[in-house]
């Protein structure tokens, strides 16, 4: 019995990805900002209470959901390795071609018995426009054609003014992650898309995504 396979990007509710802004199926739009870790533990007590009141501060003056993702990953450690090996080709001291050839086996063998995990920090920003929906009864019934050309007029609002909405959004979370010590860094097209592939292909090397 045959089954009807579906393709994987009828469950995933992106549209596209235009000059790095994610459009939903629904044509809610997305940001996505890359942020940076602190250690808390390398701070002073006073300094812990300051950056987490801060932290507070930030989330409380925010008029708009947002959403905080933390991706883990197996560090790939071959282009490493790949680069210290090429560096042993134009090496001519012996001395250090061994040391280098040295480190390269201690650094195999480390990685092959412990797991070295990468942690990536996002902040998924968004936007909705809010659209009007018809009432139901007789009340519904005679504002229904006014709520329709509403719907329609939301729909032919141009992206470009969305998108001035939605940076102007991502401009705020960044200035709020400033002061508490956090760079971040809103994400590209390339760069949004590798994050999705990382979601949906688990089992891929790590990426290239860094903070400048």
């Amino acid at each position: 019995m045959a089954l009807n396979a579906k393709a994987t990007q009828e469950f995933v509710p992106i549209k596209e990805v235009r000059d790095g802004i994610v459009v939903l199926k629904n044509d809610e739009l997305r940001a996505i900002v890359l942020a940076n870790s602190i250690n808390l533990s390398l701070k002073s007590s006073d300094e812990q209470k300051a950056t987490i009141s801060q932290f507070q501060n930030f989330l409380n003056t925010l008029d708009f959901p947002v959403q905080i993702s933390v991706q883990s990953r197996k560090l790939d450690i071959r282009p490493y390795l790949l680069l210290l090996e090429n560096r042993i080709k134009v090496q001519n001291e012996p001395l250090l071609k061994l040391q280098t050839k040295e480190y390269i086996e201690f650094i195999r063998n480390f990685t092959e018995t412990v797991s070295i995990m990468t942690k990536s920090f996002f902040v998924v920003v968004p936007y909705t426009h809010t659209v009007l929906k018809s009432d139901s009864g007789i009340f519904g019934k005679l504002f229904f054609r006014k709520n329709k050309e509403e719907a329609r007029v939301a729909r032919q609002i141009d992206f470009e003014e969305k998108r001035s909405q939605l940076e102007e959004r991502v401009a705020v979370v960044q200035q709020g992650l400033g002061r508490c010590g956090i760079n971040s860094a809103q994400l590209g097209t390339e760069e949004v898309v590798e994050v999705f592939y990382k979601v949906f292909n688990p089992g891929e090397a790590e990426g290239k995504i860094k903070l400048e």
